[in-house]
């Protein structure tokens, strides 16, 4: 059934209020006092899951505490079937302060990237089909009508290089060096394990000389279809989506400005241009860890050139049309909460990095400036 799209926000949202909806985790650490005004999914204590049992190991994730259970049911269900259990589960002693703390990480025999794909395939489509009654935590994140069917990259160390196998076939990685790479899973299921995950967004704009002669921005701005699976009938940035395992960050642009908007390669790589990234921590309505990195492009339309090689047109479905809005009016359907949360934000770094948003204009101008490039805290998971 399609969605009858999002609702107007009574009062306009700040663009502090636009980041707080998109950057919402707050993350009670177990080895530190916490809040005594913590409520719902902000009291949940969330566990590091690690890539190894070695102290050394690299932590690749959160899990919530409902997530922690089904593992531990996981476990029993492996001895059940004389099957290797998957998941060590202990409590690891802390040098100061004499506290315990939980440690969650693949059992010792779940080595190499070959392995450790196939068993989170394994488990995440068992619980994809499994009855409601077994496996009704997960089915709003990757049930049958969430399953993406793209595999994501899972990454030792978050912030470092996107390498993967394909990619070094034939090449010498060097001695003592290992891939950043650790494996890949389904796009959809990475939000049960807190793993961050990574997309690109551009906005192709042309800004001009008003008859005032002041600089005006326009913005091409898609809708949302209604059928999606995600934000249904939000509006949304000129292109975006996810980066497919193996796929670089300029390429998985390229293939969803054809997908998505019906651009062709040679427009894209001759005018599209690096902008940077925006990082930040969404939770779910109903709870689920979603740590995202945005890519971020641009397309300035030149003035010399002709402006209809750039105009956007939907392809595959996933985009119900375009419009050419002038930037008073992504404004106001920004403050009116219109914009996907995500998409939201790069707006809101587009504004800034063209000199709208500027000090003297907004209040929260060095809130927005830090937060956009957040690390999620991650040295202290």
């Amino acid at each position: 059934m399609a969605s009858s799209g999002p609702v107007p926000s009574k009062t306009p949202l700040s663009y502090l209020d636009l980041l707080n909806l998109c950057d919402n985790v707050h993350i009670p650490l177990p080895n530190q006092p916490q809040p005594d005004n913590l409520e719902g999914f902000d009291a949940e204590v969330l566990i590091p899951l690690y890539l190894t049992p070695l102290p050394s190991s690299p932590i690749i994730g959160l899990l919530r505490p409902i997530i922690l259970e089904q593992l531990k049911f996981e476990n029993a269900r492996s001895r059940e079937l004389g099957l290797q259990e998957v998941w060590v589960i202990q409590e690891v002693s802390e040098k100061e302060g004499g506290r315990t703390r939980l440690r969650v990480s693949f059992a010792e025999w779940v080595k190499g990237w070959e392995v450790r794909t196939q068993v989170m395939k394994e488990l995440c489509e068992r619980w994809r089909d499994g009855p409601e009654s077994e496996y009704g935590f997960c089915k709003d994140v990757c049930g049958p009508r969430k399953w993406r069917g793209e595999m994501y990259p899972v990454y030792k160390d978050p912030f470092g290089v996107h390498d993967h196998p394909q990619q070094q076939e034939g090449k010498e990685l060097g001695e003592g060096k290992e891939m950043n790479y650790a494996f890949e899973m389904e796009r959809s299921a990475c939000a049960l394990f807190g793993i961050v995950t990574y997309g690109v967004h551009m906005s192709i704009y042309a800004e001009r000389m008003n008859e005032e002669g002041m600089r005006s921005l326009s913005v091409w701005v898609p809708t949302r279809a209604r059928t999606k699976q995600t934000f249904p009938g939000y509006l949304d940035n000129t292109v975006a989506g996810g980066i497919p395992s193996g796929m670089g960050m300029f390429e998985s642009m390229v293939k969803e400005c054809m997908e998505e908007a019906s651009l062709p390669a040679s427009i894209v790589e001759k005018y599209a241009r690096a902008a940077g990234v925006i990082s930040y921590f969404y939770r779910t309505s109903t709870g689920w860890l979603q740590p995202e990195v945005e890519y971020v492009y641009g397309i300035a339309i030149p003035s010399d050139v002709d402006a209809s090689i750039f105009e956007p047109k939907p392809l595959d479905g996933e985009v119900e049309s375009f419009e050419f809005m002038n930037q008073d009016k992504v404004t106001e359907k920004l403050r009116a909460g219109l914009f996907k949360p995500n998409c939201g934000i790069v707006l809101i770094d587009l504004f800034m990095r063209l000199g709208y948003i500027t000090p003297d204009n907004e209040p929260n101008y060095m809130a927005l400036a830090t937060r956009l490039r957040g690390r999620f805290r991650y040295s202290l998971w």
